[in-house]
Parts: C-alpha cells; sequence; structure tokens
C-alpha cells in the first residue's frame, strides 16, 4: 500500500496521511489522526522503498479467502504442503467485503511474503493482479472466473453426475442447483451432456429451489433422475421425499455433489460425487511454491470424478420389471413347542419358545422377495420395539416399506402359536395394529400398485379393506390372489374381484354353503366370478380347478417340523412363477415344493425357501418342471 491509497481509504489528503505518520499532527484533529492510524495498522502501512526491497526470500505465504465457510478441506491441503515445503502461511479473511479486501492484500504484502493464494470477491477485485505484480509477488487465483484461475471443474462433474443416471437409462433429468460458484459450471456440464447424449433439454427441468413445481415433476413421474450441486439441498429433497411417502431409488433417482469435509456416512443413502477440496488446497500451494522457486509450471487442477456409492440411483421408475404387491397383516409370532395342542380342559407344557416377525403379508413379502421378485408391502405395525423388528426385517429382504406405517394407539399384531411334535399347528392371533388398515392406506400410497403384476392379499385385516384393495388392484389391471384365513362367508362383491382364492379345507367349508364336495365348492366360487380355485390339502397335496380344467397335485414328501407356513410359501412362489411365465399347472407344482420346505424348519420366514436352492433341487428331481 502506497500513502496515495493510504489516503483514499482514510478520505483525507496525501499531506494529511505525511504529517500523521512523521508525528507532525498538531494541526489534525484527534479523530482524524486515529482513523489514519488504524487504517495504517490494519494495512500494516510502510514506505513505498521498504516494501520494494525483496532482495530476500521471507518463506512466508499469505492466503486470502472470501470467507471461512467456502474453504472446507482447500485450507488443510494448502497448509499440509507449505509445511512440508518449509513455509509459514499468514491467514486473511475478506469477508465478502472489497475494502477489507484491499487491507487484507495490503497486509499480508507488508509482511512481504514470498507469493499469494488469492480468491477474489468478483471482477473489480482483478485490478489488484497490478498490485501484486509491481512488487513482484506470484499469485495464483482460486475459485474465481479470471482467465488465470485454478478451479475445480464443476462441469465435469456436472457432467459425470448426469452421465451416471444416463448410464441406467434415464432420459428426464433435472438439475437442481443452489446459488454459488458452482453452479453455472456444473448445470453446464448437465446441458452438456444431455446434448452428447442426444436428450432435448427442457428448462423446465432446471431449479434452484425445492418447490412446488419441482415436487410435482416427482410425484407424477415427469422426472426420473435429478442431479445435485450442493449435498445439504440432497438432504432437504431426501427428507421431502420421505414425507411424501416416496422412496428412492424407486420413484425417483438421486445423484449429488459433496464436499470432503463431510465424513463417510450411509445415512442418509445417497448418491454422492465428493469433491476433492483438500487435493485441490495441496495442488494450488504446489502451483505457488513452484513459481516462487521457478520450477517447471504444472497444468490444470486435474479434477477426479469417482461415483461413491448407488445408494440412490437405478434404472428410471417405468423401466422397472414388474413387482408383486402385499396387502396384509404384521405380526409378531409367537412359538410354543408341545406334545399335543391343547384343547377345552387341557393344560399342556412346554419347554421351548420362540419369536419371530410374521404374520400373512409379511410372510408372503419374504417369499416373494426369497424368490427373486421386487416386493412391495403394505400394512400396519404399533409404535413400540416390535415395530423397529419389523422394519429391521424388511431392509433385510430388500422390502418396498414405504406402505408400512406406524399407529401411535395400537400395539403391533401378536400371534401365539403352538406346534406339534408332528408339525401341526393352531394359532391364535391379537389383530393389534393390523385393524388399523383401512382403504384409504391404498389412495394414501396408490402408486405402489403402478407396475404391479400380482396382488396378495390376505383376510387377517379387516374385510372392507380387503375388498377395497380387490378392487382397486382389478381396476388397475391387477392380478389378485386371495387368502381367506377365518374370514367366514365372502361377499358377492369380494369375490368378483379375486382372480385366484386359495383356501385350505377348513376355510373353504367356512366360505361354501354345507354339504358340497370338494369339486362343488369349487364350482361355487366359479360361479361367483372367481377365476381359479386352489384348495390346499396339507399332506394331501392340493386341488384346482379353473372353468378350463379340474385337477388334483400331490404333495412332495418333506419331513414336517412345522406346517404354519405353508400356504404362506405356497403362495409366494405360485405368484413368482406364474410372472416368471410359467402356466398355472406348472406354478402350482413348483409352489408345492417350496411348500414342502417350508414346514421343514420351525418359523415360517426362516423356513422360506430361496429361488437358487429351489431350482437346484426341483432340477435334481424334476428338470422338466423348469422348462418353460
Amino acid at each position: 500500500m502506497n500513502i496515495h491509497e493510504l489516503a483514499k481509504l482514510a478520505g483525507v489528503s496525501v499531506s494529511t496521511v505525511s504529517k500523521v505518520m512523521n508525528g507532525k499532527d498538531s494541526s489534525i484533529s484527534a479523530s482524524t489522526r486515529e482513523r489514519v492510524l488504524r487504517i495504517a495498522k490494519e494495512c500494516h502501512y510502510q514506505s513505498y522503498a521498504s516494501v520494494m526491497e525483496r532482495d530476500t526470500r521471507t518463506l512466508q505465504l499469505g492466503v486470502l479467502f472470501r470467507s471461512s465457510q467456502s474453504m472446507n478441506m482447500t485450507l488443510h491441503g494448502i497448509l499440509k504442503v507449505a509445511q512440508d515445503s518449509g513455509y509459514t502461511v499468514l491467514l486473511r479473511e475478506s469477508g465478502l467485503d472489497p475494502d477489507q479486501e484491499f487491507k487484507c492484500i495490503s497486509a499480508l504484502c507488508a509482511h512481504r511474503i514470498d507469493g499469494i493464494i488469492w480468491e477474489p470477491l468478483g471482477e473489480d477485485s482483478y485490478q489488484h493482479c497490478q498490485y501484486f505484480a509491481d512488487r513482484k509477488i506470484p499469485c495464483v487465483i482460486f475459485n474465481a472466473a479470471h482467465p488465470d484461475a485454478v478451479n475445480i471443474d464443476y462441469e465435469n462433474l456436472g457432467y459425470c453426475a448426469t452421465q451416471a443416471l444416463i448410464r441406467l437409462g434415464h432420459t428426464d433429468i433435472a438439475c437442481l442447483t443452489t446459488p454459488g460458484t458452482r453452479t453455472e459450471a456444473f448445470s453446464m456440464g448437465y446441458q452438456r451432456c444431455l446434448f452428447q447424449n442426444q436428450i432435448p433439454l427442457n428448462q423446465e427441468l432446471i431449479f434452484q429451489e425445492i418447490n412446488t413445481s419441482f415436487i410435482q415433476k416427482i410425484s407424477t413421474h415427469a422426472v426420473s433422475g435429478i442431479v445435485n450441486s450442493h449435498y445439504a439441498t440432497a438432504i432437504s429433497l431426501y427428507d421431502a421425499v420421505n414425507v411424501l411417502h416416496y422412496d428412492l431409488p424407486y420413484d425417483i433417482s438421486l445423484v449429488s455433489l459433496k464436499d470432503d469435509s463431510r465424513t463417510k456416512q450411509d445415512y442418509p443413502p445417497i448418491s454422492t460425487f465428493t469433491i476433492p477440496h483438500y487435493e485441490y488446497g495441496q495442488y494450488l500451494c504446489g502451483k505457488l511454491i513452484a513459481e516462487i522457486e521457478k520450477q517447471e509450471e504444472t497444468t490444470g487442477f486435474p479434477t477426479p470424478a469417482v461415483l461413491d456409492n448407488e445408494y440412490s440411483i437405478g434404472i428410471p421408475y417405468n423401466s422397472r420389471s414388474q413387482k408383486i404387491m402385499v396387502i396384509g397383516s404384521i405380526n409378531i409370532d409367537n412359538y410354543l413347542k408341545v406334545d399335543t395342542l391343547p384343547h377345552t380342559g387341557k393344560t399342556v407344557n412346554s419347554s421351548i419358545s420362540s419369536s419371530y416377525v410374521g404374520g400373512k403379508g409379511i410372510n408372503e413379502a419374504v417369499g416373494v422377495s426369497r424368490l427373486g421378485h421386487r416386493v412391495s408391502l403394505i400394512g400396519r405395525v404399533g409404535n413400540d420395539a416390535d415395530s423397529d423388528t419389523i422394519f429391521k426385517t424388511l431392509k433385510t429382504y430388500n422390502i418396498d416399506s414405504v406402505g408400512v406405517k406406524r399407529c401411535a394407539e395400537y400395539r403391533t399384531g401378536q400371534a401365539y402359536i403352538f406346534v406339534q411334535n408332528d408339525g401341526n399347528s393352531m394359532i391364535s392371533i391379537m389383530s393389534g395394529a393390523n385393524d388399523a388398515l383401512s382403504g384409504q392406506a391404498f389412495y394414501e400410497d396408490e402408486r405402489l400398485f403402478d407396475n404391479t403384476a400380482y396382488c396378495l392379499i390376505q383376510t387377517e385385516i379387516p374385510m372392507q379393506t380387503v375388498t377395497q384393495a380387490c378392487k382397486l388392484a382389478k381396476a388397475k389391471g391387477i392380478h389378485t390372489i386371495l387368502k381367506p384365513a377365518a374370514c367366514g362367508e365372502l361377499t358377492s362383491e369380494l369375490l368378483q374381484n379375486v382372480d385366484i382364492i386359495v383356501p385350505n379345507r377348513d376355510e373353504i367349508n367356512e366360505i361354501c354353503p354345507p354339504g358340497q364336495s370338494l369339486e362343488e365348492q369349487a364350482d361355487y366360487l366359479l360361479e361367483q366370478g372367481v377365476e381359479t380355485v386352489i384348495i390346499t390339502l396339507g399332506a394331501d397335496g392340493c386341488y384346482a380347478k379353473t372353468k378350463d380344467f379340474s385337477s388334483y397335485f400331490p404333495a412332495y414328501p418333506f419331513d414336517s417340523v412345522d406346517s404354519t407356513g405353508a400356504c404362506d410359501a405356497f403362495i409366494s412362489a405360485l405368484s413368482s412363477y406364474l410372472l416368471y411365465g410359467y402356466d398355472l399347472r406348472a406354478a402350482i407344482r413348483i409352489a408345492s415344493y417350496a411348500a414342502g420346505f417350508s414346514v421343514t424348519r420351525q418359523g415360517i420366514v426362516p423356513a422360506l425357501i430361496d429361488k437358487d436352492t429351489l431350482e437346484s433341487y426341483i432340477s435334481q428331481r424334476d428338470p422338466e418342471l423348469l422348462r418353460i
């Protein structure tokens, strides 16, 4: 800083400054004197001659940045290289104030720094470049639009983020940015990637905030993926999506940039490209030292672009293969092993007890998932510790749990199961939160019905809800499979909306008029509008009838330990292999194998068979069955 610049900052004449600095200020007011001295101290003012004496190095580097908040790990990278190279670093912050910026420049120069790393406030700041040139101070400009600036390649990061979605088949991609230095470059990378992949740019898909219009684009599937420039915004978007009961990446894919100052984290599960601020700082300091020591010049900063994870990106919603939906009960199954089943006036002892996640809804959902299909579950649990166990189980089996809600005023459903030594069982159920599942749930989560091939429904939830579920599924062209359990007579309105019904012998006796044979009972249900009747007969297999055929199917020999979940395993496999393209006869036979496996272990969920094991077993005994 020279005397003219000091005079300008102080708002006085050059002669006034000279008088104050030389102690000849008797004629100067106290306030003026104090102002001139304060600014001179702030700027470390020295005479021009002393400033120009730069024959020796000070091994000091200056770093001038706009705000400490913007530095992230960049400063750590600068300090690391400086210290390793034997330099001391003097830090100054302009605080987004042009006057303060110039004061910082003057102060750093007064310390006779060997070079400076500078983040200018804007174009008006570039005039100070001459200030460094006059004093022969090497300067590395960063994070600026100056032609000589060294910048992180946000355009390339925007390009790579967009390409990550295009590679999965996305074409309707929104760009969400937050005003800042990286915004324009990130958006340019997004647009360049669309252009190079021959995807038309839609200006209506570029947003700078999460507003109603943006959320509407998500809810209507007008966008299938989002690229985002700032991680804090991505977290807000993740929360907004959860509140609306949408799921990442099922409904929408999201990929965001993330500062490297954030520690590695798996929650919220967002796919990210990490911005390498630390390496950037190392590069800036290395470049400055190379200039000071007249080493070989370095090229531009090579910004790496590596996708950290794929938590929140997947194929577009409308491109997903059809899935299976399950609507039904969710319980905790409490088992008691007994020698003989209890009855009126009979007390039995048990020495073995155990608990598992259960309920026909969750049993069938797990069964479908283990057989290789995507599955969504709609049901209700309490606001208790049991519900935590259930949600953990759903996550373990990769079941879409968006339709599973907690109900504060209910306890999670409980099933009390007595299992006899030969595998026969009896069950008593406390419905709990299952009674809270109403038809309104299907309209709140109606999008779960999209791209669904089969809807599995059980009657351990309110019957009015069962009817509404079947009607909505049929209206959407979804095949319905109903498992009646402890329900009594079924209404014509319900049966007209059921494609396949799977009762056991006791259940069909409750559903149909008394005194009918098995074949007559099946005919009765067909007359009511059901397309396929499959009556499970335990160890005797099952009987199936449609308008085109009727046939008995044998059970396959397995040692029975617990037969409680055999029908759940059967229905899971039946729907899964129908969706795989097998005809009804083949699907029933495969399902009979799955049911056989399920009785060989205690508990239902632990005994459900996976696809590889089931098909390996069948291929050894009945290989023709698996050929479509």
